[in-house]
């Protein structure tokens, strides 16, 4: 094993040592244990850079299921390393974060901690993948531990509900995801993303390709929170603010955002990929933000300030997308769509990580995250005033902070959409800007509302639960670094141009580059009285114009129906799926096993009934078959009357003597076919089950013969003959078609030269097939605990009653 992949298991081998730092270090906070991992993680991701900022990449293969195609290969190239360095970067403040926000004594910092090393190494997992199957597997893991993350506070009711809706929406994307991983796999005979790029012509030509982009966009949406899956992330700030910090800034939210990255060189050769991921973002970048500004929690503005980011990313992806279709470089006139994207990848991670951290201050200083109860906390908090005024004015696109400079290219990329003259863009493309502009205007607008409704206006200290203070040093640390991040990355943006943005690009649009070459990538602040500076002028205005008159139109979200909300949507299909399943189980599960019977045989009968028709499966040929003896024609007409007696036995005991003369009879089969193994094998069998039929059913009562109904009896014969006729036929035809020869012959010449045995029965069944009859004593077993569980726990039972008598 290489020591990359020993870097992207490392954190889910913490994870099983952190119970155990817990209980024997107890005066140490656990979070000290935990943070020189990312840290250090952080510093061996660094030395890549050198790597990939020339165009290299590093790959390490682990086997794993070879035959399959499935290996654990791990790929390290300028997307890679730039998540990769964003989940261990962002990881590491958030652990040194967490160590003063969490509560040694209130909280149960080992359970939190595990889960936080799970979802670290999941995400690294999915950003270093190059085989789709483990990067699935890690995309589902991802899933798992933001479920328990979310549902940290399992004691309040709103973080399960949101736990369990991350989880529901999620997974059904990772599953959509799965179906389009199969079907690429059914085009290019491949698992590894690195030959499925380079197929990539093959893929866009084949039938499959149009449900295959769909799948992985649906896997893509969900997990990124696109409209109109991006319901469950509002909900799911539920979890602690480290988390929230973590999740919804730097890493799960975008996995999504890096699928489609990863694989636009596969899907973006086609229109129907330029559309949807371009029209679902800026849909969602609209519809995030004009949802936030009708928010009171702090949280919540958040929440939907992530989701009208990340839709933000996705369109300029989209957009990006289409460069594709333009052959070179020289040509990439909408370049600047990608170059965005991943610029504002960066700045998103730093001045919403900071933000979260700094509502977690909030709270923890004054008890609340309402901004209605909040205000002149300027002066109680200047630090964290000063931190807020840095990330909201970044999120708002102020300069010189660094998200001015990723909105100015978000403009520029929605300008370009614009002038499109492929995939019909040149008609409906001028709706992009019009409603990224729009959405720019209520980003500015909820920008405003974080920080001054917070930290001006009028002081409530008695709608406060404790009087507010600045911070401790230790939960400043932090925010303070991302926030110097922001200012860095907004005086100095070219520090990033060529170490990480560009060959992160060259991993999104690798078809544009030659051998050894890459984007020139070059950021500046000023580029003239251009239409993208009017437009932030514009903003800008109608923003402060907009916030200075908030009580005179804010009454409009109150037209929306609640009747059309999508959460009302969520919330009755849970409960209309609950009602239907338990109707539908009401109806067959009746408590009586000959109901169930009836199902199962019914549906036996159907499923190979028509198997044979509809394939014209079945075919007799008795060409073959030996001459039928007279004692052959005996021990069949025993088996039949005993079958057949057993129907009218008023006697379990009788019953079950007669169903023993069959088995017997059968062993006496195996005697006339010179099978002596088998004879003998169905001979114990048959004794001990018999024997120990007789000690159960010797305390039971009676059988109690009713009348039944004629259609009762009916249907029971019906399905026995259905049974026994299609077991028939199945048996025939087998026979009759023999496509190769039987697996028997192979059992005759190794039986005893590989196993060394001379009893064929039972070399099959402990060395052939050793693993089927150990899982069979096992279940065996453990049925059998079961049993002496319940009927311990019954007599225990008894006697407490007595006692109580």
């Amino acid at each position: 094993m290489s020591l990359l992949h020993l870097a992207v298991l490392s954190p889910l081998l913490l994870a099983i040592l952190i119970p155990f730092l817990h209980k024997y270090f107890k005066s140490i906070h656990t979070g000290w244990f935990l943070l020189p991992l990312p840290a250090v993680l952080f510093a061996y991701f660094l030395q890549f850079i050198s790597t990939t900022g020339h165009g290299g990449t590093v790959m390490e293969t682990v086997p794993w299921i070879s035959s399959l195609g499935i290996d654990f290969t791990l790929k390290v190239d300028g997307l890679g390393l730039l998540f990769a360095l964003l989940i261990t970067g962002i990881g590491a403040l958030v652990v040194l974060y967490s160590i003063y926000y969490l509560n040694p004594d209130k909280e149960k910092l080992n359970t939190f901690y595990v889960y936080l090393l799970l979802f670290m190494g999941a995400m690294l997992g999915v950003v270093l993948s190059d085989n789709l199957i483990v990067l699935y597997t890690f995309w589902e893991l991802t899933s798992f531990s933001s479920f328990l993350l979310i549902g940290y506070w399992n004691h309040r009711e709103r973080s399960r509900y949101g736990a369990q809706k991350s989880m529901l929406i999620t997974v059904f994307g990772g599953l959509s995801m799965l179906g389009g991983i199969l079907m690429l796999y059914i085009i290019t005979g491949t698992f590894s993303i690195s030959e499925t790029i380079q197929m990539s012509n093959e893929v866009v030509n084949h039938p499959l390709f149009t449900a295959t982009l769909i799948l992985f966009l649906l896997g893509a949406f969900t997990k990124s929170a696109q409209f109109p899956f991006h319901i469950w992330l509002p909900d799911a700030m539920e979890a602690p603010t480290p988390v929230s910090a973590y999740l919804h800034s730097a890493t799960m939210v975008k996995a999504g955002i890096y699928l489609v990255a990863r694989m636009t060189p596969v899907f973006a050769h086609s229109g129907t990929w330029v559309w949807l991921v371009a029209g679902v973002g800026v849909i969602t970048l609209f519809w995030g933000s004009f949802s936030a500004v009708k928010q009171t929690d702090l949280k919540a503005i958040l929440a939907f300030s992530t989701v009208s980011q990340l839709g933000m990313i996705m369109s300029l992806l989209g957009a990006g997308a289409a460069a594709l279709h333009y052959g070179t470089i020289e040509d990439g006139y909408y370049i600047v769509a990608v170059t965005a994207a991943v610029f504002h990848l960066i700045n998103h991670a730093t001045f919403k990580g900071s933000l979260f951290m700094v509502t977690g201050i909030i709270d923890h200083e004054t008890g609340t995250r309402d901004i209605r109860k909040l205000g002149g906390l300027m002066n109680f908090m200047p630090i964290t005033f000063t931190l807020a005024i840095i990330g909201t004015f970044s999120m708002a696109g102020i300069p010189p902070f660094n998200g001015f400079l990723s909105k100015e290219m978000f403009f520029t990329g929605m300008l370009r959409i614009a002038e499109m003259d492929i995939f019909n863009m040149d008609t409906w493309g001028i709706l992009f800007p019009i409603i990224a502009w729009t959405a720019s205007v209520f980003t500015f607008l909820y920008s405003m509302m974080y920080v001054f409704k917070t930290f001006m206006g009028k002081y409530q200290p008695e709608k406060l639960e404790t009087k507010p203070h600045e911070a401790p040093i230790g939960m400043l640390i932090s925010p303070v670094i991302l926030a110097s991040l922001v200012i860095i990355f907004g005086i100095f943006p070219n520090v990033l141009s060529h170490s990480i943005i560009s060959p992160a690009m060259g991993s999104i649009l690798p078809s544009l580059l030659e051998n050894g070459e890459g984007f020139d990538v070059h950021i500046s602040h000023w580029h003239g009285p251009t239409a993208e500076l009017f437009m932030t002028i514009g903003v800008i205005t109608i923003g402060i114009l907009l916030y200075k008159f908030m009580p005179k139109w804010t009454g409009v979200y109150r037209k929306f129906p609640e009747r059309l909300a999508l959460n009302r949507f969520y919330d009755r299909g849970l409960e209309l799926m609950e009602l239907t399943s338990k109707n539908i189980t009401r109806s067959y599960m009746t408590g009586f096993i000959r109901t169930y019977l009836v199902y199962i045989f019914t549906f036996f009968i159907l499923a190979l009934a028509s198997t044979l028709i509809f394939k014209n499966a079945f075919k007799l040929d008795m060409s073959d078959v030996a001459p039928i003896r007279f004692f052959e024609v005996v021990l069949v007409l025993i088996i039949a009357i005993s079958a057949i007696t057993i129907l009218f036995a008023k006697s379990r005991l009788t019953s079950i003597i007669l169903l023993g003369a069959v088995g017997y009879t059968v062993a006496l089969f195996f005697v006339l076919f010179r099978a002596p193994d088998l004879a003998l094998t169905q001979l114990v069998i048959e004794t001990v089950s018999v024997s120990l039929f007789l000690l159960a059913f010797y305390h039971l009562p009676q059988i109690r013969r009713n009348e039944e109904r004629i259609r009762f009896r009916a249907t029971n014969a019906l399905i026995s003959i259905g049974v026994g006729a299609i077991v028939t036929m199945i048996a025939l035809s087998a026979h009759s078609n023999k496509i190769f020869g039987s697996i028997s012959e192979y059992y005759v010449e190794n039986t005893y030269k590989k196993a060394g045995g001379e009893n064929m029965v039972n070399v099959i069944l402990v060395d052939f097939r050793g693993f089927d009859t150990m899982f069979e004593i096992a279940v065996l077993g453990i049925a059998a605990l079961g049993i002496f569980a319940m009927i311990k726990l019954r007599l225990t039972r008894g006697s407490e009653l007595d006692e109580n008598k």
